[in-house]
């Protein structure tokens, strides 16, 4: 096993997180051939298999429960060594791990370039997921810090908001009630909704904004990436509930419209989370007391652009509810 490499180590542990090869590889961003050799230079290594075949699913077999476990021991002591050095290091040095949702990569890399031009000597590991996956990265102590809109009720962490996150419901520029103004809440349940997958920050945020409402919505399809709703949108498929962070450059290139809808923008709040008994490197610190002082002003400023209609301005023309012409729906 003297061999072994960390790259084998970490292909093999997400293939077994997964049971499935290819979500393993899209993870990793490999191909899922890619992954297969890994796993098989590493059950060559062990002299066992580490996955057996049951119908259709995969499962571990004893040496692979054995090697994921060692897996992620490794795993473990390397990130404590990492920490130790970085407190070595302090705030002039060592990397700053962050993890966020995937509305945060909007602006994020320019929240860290602002912080990181006050200590030059710093490096970064960003990295962006669906709400599962940043949950598990705070499980498995695989980062410093997350940032999301609904921190876990089920799990031992300090969760701290430090700026407003705003939501509101977006159109196609030619969708029939662009450019209604107050239009009520109710209206919206007779339209087509594209939104996130069910279980996102975005999906409780929706449900979360619409309370009793949300189960008389029609949620006529799910996608898992924010730019592909964007673009159903564009296209006429139906109207979404959207981080107002997500739709600056469209908003200023004229593809979506914010409808002016009652109780809108929605309000809620961006969290820093980090679990509770993490011993947080001097930079994680450093950038926890950046983020809860400035964090707010900063993201505000960097959103301005293009997001004034998200926040409550009216398009010129806009036209009373009670003007709509009547027998127009979105289809």
């Amino acid at each position: 096993m003297k061999h072994v490499t960390l790259r084998q180590l970490r292909v093999f542990a997400a293939a077994a997180r997964h049971g499935n090869f290819s979500r393993a590889a899209e993870e990793l961003h490999l191909t899922q051939p890619a992954v297969s050799t890994q796993i098989k230079e590493l059950a060559a290594l062990a002299g066992l298999p580490l996955f057996e075949r049951v119908g259709r699913k995969t499962y571990l077999t004893a040496a692979g429960e054995e090697m994921l476990a060692c897996a992620k021991a490794i795993t473990l002591r390397l990130k404590e060594a990492e920490d130790a050095l970085a407190h070595l290091k302090g705030v002039t040095g060592g990397r700053l791990n962050v993890a966020v949702i995937s509305a945060g990569d909007y602006f994020f890399p320019r929240v860290l370039a602002a912080f990181g031009a006050a200590h030059p000597g710093i490096t970064f590991n960003l990295t962006v997921h669906n709400r599962e996956g940043l949950l598990r990265h705070l499980a498995e102590n695989l980062t410093d810090l997350a940032v999301m809109v609904r921190p876990p009720p089920d799990m031992d962490v300090v969760a701290l908001p430090f700026a407003p996150h705003p939501y509101v419901i977006v159109a196609a520029p030619g969708h029939p009630l662009a450019g209604v103004r107050s239009i009520p809440r109710a209206a919206l349940n007779r339209e087509r909704f594209v939104q996130r997958e069910q279980g996102s920050d975005t999906w409780n945020s929706m449900r979360e904004v619409f309370g009793r409402q949300f189960h008389r919505l029609n949620i006529a399809m799910q996608i898992r990436s924010t730019e592909t709703i964007k673009q159903a949108v564009v296209a006429g498929m139906g109207i979404a509930f959207l981080s107002a962070h997500t739709i600056g450059l469209d908003l200023l290139a004229g593809n979506l419209v914010v409808l002016d809808v009652q109780d809108f923008p929605a309000m809620l709040n961006w969290y820093l989370v980090h679990n509770r008994a993490k011993r947080l490197p001097p930079v994680a610190a450093a950038f926890k007391e950046f983020l809860l002082r400035d964090g707010a002003a900063l993201i505000e400023r960097l959103m301005s652009v293009g997001n004034a209609g998200a926040l409550g301005a009216r398009p010129r023309g806009a036209r009373p509810a009670a003007s709509r012409p009547r027998g127009r729906r979105s289809r």
